[in-house]
């Protein structure tokens, strides 16, 4: 399944993770550092606990406490772990005080940014091949863009929240000891919206590598009055994102086995209908 392209190496010693960042053209290290620490203060167990940190080196590195557990991206998630899932969302709204949230640098991958980004490539109309299925998508998706709901997306009448900003289940780690569910990876981390990170976890592509089922754990989300219309969109939007990148020349096909395009469109259609 498509994934970011590495921006670092891992190097576990006795009870810690030490991260050499390999790019941080965009502020990574300073990024998840400002997390660790947020979390460690607010939501401590939930991510990592920074030990250390030397920023500015070259290659810039941070020591965090190792987590036990093991990925749920490729395996067929429970309902015990998606109940877990939940609860971390739960726990990231209500655990850290608004005001904090207001402070935090906002994260660079967003509603506004994923909103201008998936119009750009529709609007240059990507080679998707010939399939009636994937054609059929394009054509839902693109007068989808064209009203003004995703528009809408980018204007959050609810406090944000702090989230990952990515939804790559490989970040996230389920311990069978202790029975419940951590986030590593906050280097595109900050100030949020909960319905964008819920679109995000539901639709990131990384879903076709296993399964998690998105409506199970939505199920088990506290969602304010007008929140289940905006998750729903931006589940739409972050599907559309990922479609649009599949095309025979898109940045995510060389990563994806044959047939990611047409379950994608597939999704995009399902999530339409």
């Amino acid at each position: 399944m498509a994934d970011r392209f590495g921006t670092h190496h891992l190097e576990y010693g006795d009870g810690v993770v030490v991260k050499r960042y390999t790019s941080w053209d965009r502020g990574e290290p300073h990024r998840e550092w400002a997390a660790l620490t947020l979390l460690a203060e607010h939501a401590p167990g939930l991510a990592p606990a920074p030990v250390e940190a030397a920023l500015d080196a070259n290659p810039p590195v941070i020591v965090m406490s190792r987590l036990p557990g093991r990925v749920l991206r490729g395996v067929h998630a429970t309902d015990e772990q998606i109940r877990a899932l939940a609860t971390v969302f739960n726990q990231l709204r209500h655990a850290i005080p608004t005001r904090v949230v207001e402070a935090a640098a906002p994260a660079p991958w967003g509603p506004a940014t994923a909103v201008d980004k998936v119009r750009a490539w529709a609007d240059k109309r990507p080679d998707l091949g010939e399939n009636p299925l994937v054609r059929q998508a394009f054509r839902t998706g693109a007068a989808w863009l064209a009203t003004a709901a995703p528009d809408r997306l980018t204007a959050n009448p609810l406090p944000p929240v702090f989230g990952l900003a990515d939804g790559n289940h490989a970040n996230v780690l389920w311990d069978d000891h202790e029975r419940r569910v951590r986030l590593v990876d906050w280097e595109d981390s900050g100030r949020s919206d909960r319905a964008f990170e819920l679109g995000e976890i539901s639709e990131h592509i990384s879903r076709l590598d296993g399964a998690l089922d998105a409506e199970r754990l939505l199920a088990h989300i506290d969602l304010a009055p007008g929140e289940v219309e905006r998750v729903r969109d931006f589940r739409r939007l972050i599907a559309l994102v990922w479609f649009l990148q599949l095309g025979p020349d898109g940045p995510a096909t060389p990563r994806n086995p044959a047939g990611t395009l047409e379950r994608q469109a597939a999704r995009v259609l399902h999530l339409f209908g």
